[in-house]
């Protein structure tokens, strides 16, 4: 499988993807009394980007958990899938905590998110796509092929009756299965967010999660220790479901770590700007949640990134997709099974 000489031609793009989470993401680590305060903001976060979205013209994937889908709890449970998943650590499936879950958004704003979806909805450029349904565990113990397949199907079929036709997919904490790739692709998902080419980054469950690797990460946010991990079109045309892999987490503005912050942006300029010149892809991520506190200075450094990419796009016809786009753009150039 290859791209077509014509695909050199392609130039770079910046691809962002969100993942859309509120309390299904983090229950299982934080307690509302904890992070609670993440989570309320995000309902001033999102209308804020998506501002900022429209004012430089960034297409954004929306990777949302479907749980968040509903306007009311009956809606909810009407819609759960019929095989669920059984971890062996039971403290992560939501199902088993439904009866924590409020009646609608006025009351519990930290479950549903229909409002918030539908001003994603009315920006242009913007792409709903899946977070899974309940926010799936694709590597932990007790996760099978059968329930992540339900899980995605209800997920797409809730979509669907919406009129959101959601085509891109982020796994929940990363953890990229390749078992379940032929189900996505059954499922009508033609695109997902693989992890970065790195053993700092190599997916695991969270009990195999080593303190070593967590530190690694977090220096190499700001010193280039693993690489621009940008992407090539070539590379991301040899499979389907294509694989548009992450470039770099946006990690939140910290007061803490502020003296370092001119070496995190420094970090993702460089790497936007290896892939415009080079004609390839750097995918930005982060969640909406990280930017629920301090989020003056949180859009600050967005805004830094939209400058840039403005320069880049002016000097080198540097793009910005989405997941779906990039797709789209593979799909034409390519002789995959999806051309």
């Amino acid at each position: 499988m290859s791209i077509s000489p014509s695909a050199a031609a392609i130039p770079g793009a910046l691809v962002i993807s969100l993942d859309f989470e509120i309390n299904w993401g983090v229950r299982d680590q934080q307690t509302l009394a904890q992070y609670g305060a993440n989570l309320l903001g995000v309902r001033q976060a999102i209308p804020a980007m998506l501002a900022l979205f429209a004012e430089f013209g960034l297409h954004v994937t929306w990777a949302t958990v479907g749980l968040l889908f509903f306007e009311t709890k009956a809606e909810m449970l009407a819609h759960l899938p019929a095989v669920r998943p059984e971890y062996a650590d039971p403290n992560l499936s939501p199902y088993l905590v439904l009866d924590q879950v409020g009646e609608d958004e006025a009351h519990d704003p930290y479950h549903f998110g229909r409002s918030l979806i539908n001003q994603i909805r009315a920006t242009p450029g913007q792409e709903m796509a899946s977070h899974t349904f309940c926010h799936y565990y694709c590597l932990e113990r007790g996760q099978t092929v059968e329930s992540f397949r339900h899980d995605i199907e209800t997920a797409v079929r809730v979509g669907a009756e919406q009129g959101m036709a959601l085509r891109s997919l982020v796994f929940p904490r990363n953890q990229y299965n390749a078992q379940y790739l032929e189900t996505c692709r059954a499922a009508g998902i033609s695109s997902y967010r693989g992890n970065e080419q790195s053993w700092i980054y190599k997916e695991r469950s969270e009990e195999q999660q080593a303190l070593y690797k967590r530190g690694a990460r977090l220096l190499d946010a700001y010193v280039n220790l693993s690489g621009q991990h940008t992407a090539r079109w070539a590379d991301m045309a040899r499979s389907f479901p294509y694989n548009v892999p992450a470039s770099r987490f946006l990690r939140p503005w910290s007061g803490r770590l502020k003296a370092l912050e001119g070496l995190r942006l420094r970090r993702i300029l460089a790497g936007m700007e290896h892939a415009a010149k080079h004609g390839e892809v750097f995918h930005l991520w982060w969640h909406p949640h990280n930017f629920g506190v301090n989020l003056a200075e949180n859009m600050a450094v967005l805004r830094r990134i939209a400058q840039h990419f403005r320069r880049l796009q002016a000097r080198y016809g540097f793009e910005s997709l989405s997941m779906g786009e990039v797709a789209d753009r593979l799909s034409s150039y390519s002789n995959s099974p999806a051309a």
